[in-house]
């Protein structure tokens, strides 16, 4: 076994001794790296964003994430490029020199996380033109944005000889070996060790460590576990708990409609490259923007232990405030979506901002209408209980009901009723109730016949 290291910039750096609570900032930061900045410590800013070297299938992808969060020793056996990799006053790399061309850069705090999430779009495999959505999950408290995304529009693609875009037709790295390599090894662990945090993105993690100070006497890495990045879609639709969002959504490729309106809406590009589906269903938000989407799509999940294999309906996960009916020793490895799927979907999240913000109110829709009359009814929410719940009531209000306006209508006023909302600092009680029922009626109003 090799000690546990990282290549930061083409060089080999030790991470022996490096505390498990480190995220990979303060580690980069202590290496003399400072390009990279806190400015939130939970991931909604970029401004700590780098680079890490991906798998895609056989060859691999440059992909952003935030350094914040990443435990440095996740990076075990890994490839990692900061924005000083990148490039030099002397030698800038073609991002660096459009942001210094445009005024992309004025106090300059943002800027290198920018940089490297444009690096990594820049080097996008499949790219055509630049896609200026992958800079959301970056903030700039200055510049005002227009000189950013004219630096990034003028941005070409990689010339021959690039050492970042020809490292990207070479397989990723394998897992350091301080990772479980099966998941047998992986259960075996959490029979060891029952006081263990099982971490796979740690973008939830993360922000429990560094803003309230959360430490894990144990921690297993699940994220490279083969068994969790399994996909298919061939009948019933599984995918695997380990895959990030980013994964996922290029792994499906418009299977599941219903998801393509998530993750527009889900976080930030930087969050959903770490995010993994298992983990969000782990930890059990209400106000997670996919259990609403995933129980409108009656979603299961597998579970395995050392004692074999379950599978839970996702409407009966939930048991209470964060709390699931994972067992000790028991790890999520999949979600089974059924098919056929709704001919009818939607998903509406209504909050403060219109991307990258928390849920005031979600609502999944999952609809069968044939002949003008709802056959089957499947409806999610969000931010409304203690748990993601169905909305059961107005499923029965509107299954074998004509589908017009008036049944619509009837169905919205019991769906207002659905749930326990709360008045918080997001939204009233009373706010929330009526958003519900406007739920409805905008999918009559979108949809109609």
């Amino acid at each position: 076994m090799s000690d546990p290291h990282v290549t930061v910039n083409g060089q080999p750096r030790p991470l022996t001794g490096v505390p498990g609570h480190t995220n990979a900032l303060d580690f980069l930061r202590g290496l003399g790296l400072t390009g990279a900045k806190e400015g939130c410590a939970e991931g909604e800013c970029g401004a700590c964003a780098v680079l890490v070297c991906r798998p895609a299938g056989e060859r691999s992808r440059w992909t952003p994430v935030n350094a914040c969060l990443v435990p440095a020793a996740a990076l075990d056996g890994q490839e990692v490029v900061t924005a000083e990799g990148l490039g030099s006053p002397e030698r800038m790399h073609p991002v660096q020199a459009e942001m210094a061309r445009a005024g992309g850069s004025q106090c300059g705090y943002c800027t290198p996380g920018f940089v490297c999430s444009m690096a990594a779009e820049y080097y996008r495999p499949d790219a055509g033109e630049f896609d200026v959505e992958a800079m959301s999950g970056n903030l700039c408290r200055c510049t005002g944005y227009r000189p950013i995304r004219d630096a990034a529009l003028a941005l070409g693609r990689p010339t021959t000889g690039d050492a970042l875009a020809e490292r990207q037709s070479r397989p990723a790295p394998a897992p350091g070996a301080t990772r479980p390599a099966d998941l047998a090894t992986a259960l075996g662990l959490l029979r060891d060790h029952p006081d263990a945090t099982v971490v796979a993105g740690s973008t939830d993690w993360g922000v429990e460590a560094n803003l309230r100070g959360r430490r894990a006497p144990y921690v297993v890495y699940v994220d490279r576990l083969p068994e969790l990045r399994t996909l298919s879609t061939a009948h019933t639709i599984e995918i695997g708990a380990g895959l990030t969002l980013s994964e996922v959504e290029a792994g499906l490729a418009g299977a599941v409609p219903l998801l393509d309106q998530v993750w527009p809406l889900f976080a930030s590009p930087l969050i959903r490259n770490g995010a993994t589906i298992g983990g969000n269903l782990a930890t059990a938000s209400p106000i997670g923007d996919l259990p609403p989407v995933l129980l409108a799509l009656e979603a299961s999940v597998v579970i395995a232990s050392p004692d074999g294999e379950r599978e839970v309906a996702l409407a009966d996960w939930f048991t209470g405030y964060r709390e699931t009916v994972l067992g000790p020793g028991e790890l999520i490895t999949s979600v089974r979506i059924p098919r056929p799927l709704a001919g009818l979907t939607a998903f509406h999240k209504i909050a403060k901002r219109r991307a990258d913000d928390i849920s005031s109110v979600a609502v999944g829709f999952a609809l069968d209408i044939s002949a003008g009359v709802v056959g089957k009814a499947r409806i999610g929410l969000g931010g409304v209980a203690a748990t993601p719940i169905r909305a059961l009531a107005t499923e029965a209000a509107l299954e074998g009901q004509p589908w017009t306006a008036a049944t619509v209508e009837v169905a919205a006023e019991v769906l207002r009723s659905e749930g326990t909302p709360m008045d918080d600092h997001r939204a009233s009680a009373a706010y929330r109730e009526a958003m519900l029922g406007n739920a409805l009626r905008k999918l009559w109003a979108e949809a109609g016949t």
